[in-house]
């Protein structure tokens, strides 16, 4: 059976947010991310800003060089949630076979449920219909045989755009003398080294597919796979809770190179991520530390272990990575956590049993609290002491 797969795209879902809440907006170069005064970048931007060259991931200095008359504002992540939620529940009301790669950005694996509601593009036409009745919000949306072409698809005819790639012929004829970057998984860096072998283009990559294979080994197979229409990944259904990562990063506006402050930066971090999880009623296994230097070198390292969801727990994993990096200066440090598992479950002791039931008790009580009242209602002296220092020196 031939597959149908959908991929949803939202419109320049946080610039279209801010627009929607706010008219004033509207129309506008919209960039959202850091402010021109700050280390960061471009989160995203409203499409009257990529007019100027404005694009996603983009230093925020340079953003500001090509639209210096652009209006910047930082993200606002609760809001983006909120319609997040209702988007993720217009998807999961065609298929159980999603696949949240981001707030805003999707697969649905529609092959067994198409038929229920009259095919896969009309199901197309109303996630499109439903999106923008219940947020405001527009979306893209690809329907293809495979998660490639799918995606392919919804990029044609953004933004608030529908198109389908129905089989390898017509995936081959709209992407055979593009640049190699359309093919998925080819970035800079493989696009440049293709270049040295003189291939630029997709028809070109199959034309040279010995010299590409030697080059790139199993990478070059795949790439010509891809190159030739087949894609054979599956959507790969996780709900919620189950994303791949959950992670946040701050950048400094100076190079850090006391690592005590880095620790307090961590302690804060792990709180709010903390606090996520234990709402979600989840765990995770791994942490991961993400460091970048001065000279954008980037590294990340990582630890698994029992499942966990506390503060100190996710900090005391941090700090002790952050202890066994090389001491250079450092411009963004930053948590992941990943392993997602709904329960604790580990062996224990007696003495662990009756220590744990005192701390599951403390725990709901905290919780509650935090909930009600919010994340910064209850606070370690550690904590404290953080925020301190961390509001002098930021």
């Amino acid at each position: 059976m031939i597959k149908q797969i959908i991929h949803v795209d939202m419109d320049a879902f946080y610039a279209a947010v801010e627009a929607r809440d706010n008219p004033d907006l509207r129309g506008k170069p919209l960039i959202v991310g850091a402010l021109p005064h700050e280390r960061g970048v471009v989160s995203t931007c409203s499409y009257e800003a990529r007019v100027f060259g404005v694009r996603s991931a983009m230093s925020i200095k340079e953003a500001y060089r090509l639209c210096p008359d652009g209006i910047y504002m930082h993200p606002n992540p609760e809001k983006y949630k909120k319609a997040s939620d209702i988007i993720h529940n217009i998807w999961s009301s065609y298929t159980d076979t999603v696949e949240y790669i981001s707030l805003d950005e999707g697969f649905l694996d529609v092959t067994g449920s198409a038929g229920l509601f009259g095919g896969a593009k009309s199901i197309a036409y109303e996630i499109k219909r439903h999106t923008n009745a219940e947020t405001g919000l527009t979306c893209s949306v690809g329907i293809g045989y495979s998660k490639m072409s799918a995606k392919l698809a919804s990029e044609e005819k953004k933004p608030d755009g529908l198109f389908e790639i129905p089989d390898v012929a017509a995936l081959q004829t709209i992407i055979m003398d593009r640049n190699v970057r359309i093919i998925y998984g080819v970035g800079p860096k493989t696009a440049k080294a293709l270049q040295t072998i003189g291939v630029n283009t997709v028809r070109e990559v199959l034309e040279n597919r010995d010299s590409v294979t030697r080059l790139l080994g199993n990478q070059g197979k795949q790439i010509i796979l891809f190159a030739k229409g087949i894609d054979e990944r599956d959507v790969t259904r996780h709900g919620e809770t189950d994303a791949k990562s959950l992670g946040k990063e701050h950048t400094f506006q100076q190079d850090i190179t006391d690592f005590g402050y880095l620790k307090d930066v961590l302690r804060l971090t792990a709180k709010e991520l903390s606090l996520q999880i234990r709402l979600e009623g989840v765990f995770i296994r791994t942490v991961t530390l993400k460091v970048t230097y001065s000279d954008m070198k980037r590294i990340t390292r990582s630890k698994s272990g029992e499942a966990l969801n506390g503060a100190k727990e996710i900090y005391d994993i941090a700090a002790s990575l952050l202890e066994k990096i090389a001491k250079r200066p450092i411009r963004l440090v930053g948590i992941s956590l990943s392993g997602f598992s709904e329960s604790d479950l580990r062996q224990l002791t007696f003495a662990d049993i009756k220590n744990d039931k005192k701390k599951e008790a403390l725990d709901k009580a905290t919780l509650a609290l935090e909930r009600r009242y919010g994340g910064g209602v209850i606070k370690t002296g550690g904590e404290i002491a953080a925020e301190k220092r961390f509001e002098q020196e930021d």
